[in-house]
């Protein structure tokens, strides 16, 4: 079994962790995107993340039905729990000069006489690209089906549909200069002001964010540069209907239904900083991915692996992606991980990114750490100003000794060693041998004498440690592997899940 390809937007989320000349203007957005782009000729689609930045001058975000009252009762209570942090969001992106479009639908009458109102009315009517439509349904030719089924109104509660709102969620700040709509005026008020980029936030993914005249599928039509805020929006799923997953899974699906077929989506640490926004009833375990390496295809393969922790083991992912440099967008995502997971070569980070990775560590967190992490840090006193570098990593952290490597062209024979058998890293792993066409790393000895050594390598006869675990401050597993013909090994895949859980439950 092969996992799907993985590739990524990113986008440069926190101001401080920019070296000096690298920082933005104050009216300057810099976004981290992720997207998924439909591989030619096939069914499958490559994620991917990247980096970019929008003037707030000619960025537009509508907030759509944030509703007071909704007739589904968890759906209200979740609105109600999304809109502080919303209103953090919209405050920081009208402090650098972006436009505010309250979209609460059918609720106008409330706010007929308002600044807001007369705002988004004055806005001379414009012809469209494409037709707007008071609702724009699935096309069939344009996009898959949706990932859930919400044919039943999406509420696990017994609520009756019915006409529940009279207004946007009170809580939910209209201030001076925003507008207040539901209709195709929000694209004339867009155009009127020369907008060229659209952030979406609001609910309903699988239904008004999607459908409305300033949803996502119209104002795409248009040609505009749409992305969605993925940690500040909802779904209307029932986890009884298919696919039976939790409430978050579904939202996360739809989410990735979108990245698919209409835009990239971005979260609201991209404005604010720390970690993305989660509901209370997300109780999965976050596991944040930590890379930044093309010369093994890391940057590749463990956005794959994430999604497989998505998909398979009920995890919620984080990847903070460096895209084969050494400037890594949202690290403050550590500061409620229950996993980091690195992959990193020879990269002296921005100051305060490597000291978040500290932060996390001296806290006593679980890592786990592959491959060119036994170098991860150590740029061998070539970092710039403004970055820090830790050479001891290694040693201190991981209990390593590299010392470099066996040939490129040799494979290492890759055997668990028979005592360690029932070590729950190695549980359910066949066969206990197998070969690995990475080279063979030279880590003898460990600097930590007691460090529980599980699996090791060779060539010839040449030995080494491949997989181990200790303790630092927190537990801390190690493998050697991770080239990327060993991602394609089942073996390979379960071992690395198996190392993730352990670290999590031994913390």
């Amino acid at each position: 079994m092969r996992i799907l390809p993985v590739f990524v937007l990113l986008v440069v989320p926190i101001i401080a962790s920019l070296a000096p000349a690298e920082i933005p203007e104050a009216n300057t957005l810099s976004l981290y995107m992720r997207n998924r782009a439909q591989v030619e000729n096939s069914d499958q689609f490559d994620l991917a993340y990247n980096s970019t930045e929008w003037d707030a001058r000619k960025t537009a975000i509508v907030v759509c039905d944030m509703w007071d009252e909704h007739w589904c009762s968890s759906a209200t209570k979740r609105v109600a729990e999304m809109t502080p942090r919303m209103n953090e969001v919209l405050e920081a992106a009208r402090s650098r000069g972006a436009l505010i479009i309250h979209c609460p639908s059918g609720t106008l009458d409330f706010y007929k006489d308002t600044p807001g109102r007369k705002l988004a009315q004055q806005a001379p009517k414009v012809e469209p690209k494409v037709p707007l439509q008071r609702w724009c349904h699935l096309d069939p030719k344009s996009e898959a089906p949706l990932p859930i089924d919400d044919s039943d109104g999406g509420c696990p509660e017994p609520d009756k549909s019915h006409r529940a709102w009279s207004r946007q969620i009170e809580t939910l700040e209209i201030m001076p200069g925003d507008a207040i709509t539901d209709s195709a005026e929000a694209y004339y008020l867009m155009r009127q002001r020369g907008i060229e980029n659209v952030i979406v936030m609001g609910v309903h993914t699988n239904m008004c964010v999607l459908g409305r005249p300033f949803g996502i599928r119209q104002l795409v039509r248009q040609d505009l540069n749409v992305v969605l805020m993925r940690d500040m929006t909802d779904s209307m799923y029932n986890p009884k209907m298919r696919p039976k997953v939790s409430h978050v899974r579904g939202t996360e699906l739809v989410v990735e239904h979108i990245e698919k077929y209409w835009c990239p989506t971005i979260t609201s640490s991209d404005l604010l900083g720390g970690p993305a926004f989660r509901f209370e009833e997300d109780k999965r375990p976050h596991v944040a991915i930590l890379v930044s390496d093309d010369h093994y295809g890391a940057d590749e393969t463990l956005p794959e692996f994430a999604q497989m922790l998505r998909e398979e083991h009920g995890c919620y992912v984080t990847v903070m992606h460096g895209q084969g440099t050494s400037n890594i967008p949202a690290t403050d995502e550590l500061e409620k991980a229950d996993c980091l997971v690195l992959y990193i070569r020879r990269l002296a980070l921005p100051k305060e990114q490597l000291d978040a990775v500290r932060r996390y560590l001296d806290a006593g967190k679980p890592l786990v750490a592959l491959r060119t992490a036994s170098h991860a840090f150590d740029v061998r006193g070539k970092s710039k100003p403004g970055e820090a570098e830790w050479p001891e990593f290694d040693a201190d952290v991981l209990g390593g000794n590299y010392h470099g490597h066996g040939s490129n062209d040799a494979r290492s024979d890759i055997r668990i060693l028979e005592e360690k058998q029932r070590h729950p890293i190695l549980a359910n792993i066949k066969p206990l041998q197998w070969h690995s066409t990475g080279s063979l790393y030279n880590v003898s000895p460990l600097k930590d004498p007691k460090a529980d050594i599980l699996m090791v390598g060779s060539i010839g006869d040449t030995i080494e440690p491949i997989t181990w675990t200790r303790t630092h401050k927190g537990p801390v597993a190690y493998t050697a592997l991770g080239h990327p013909a060993d991602f394609d090994q089942p073996q390979f895949r379960k071992l690395l899940t198996n190392m993730i859980f352990w670290a999590i439950k031994s913390k």
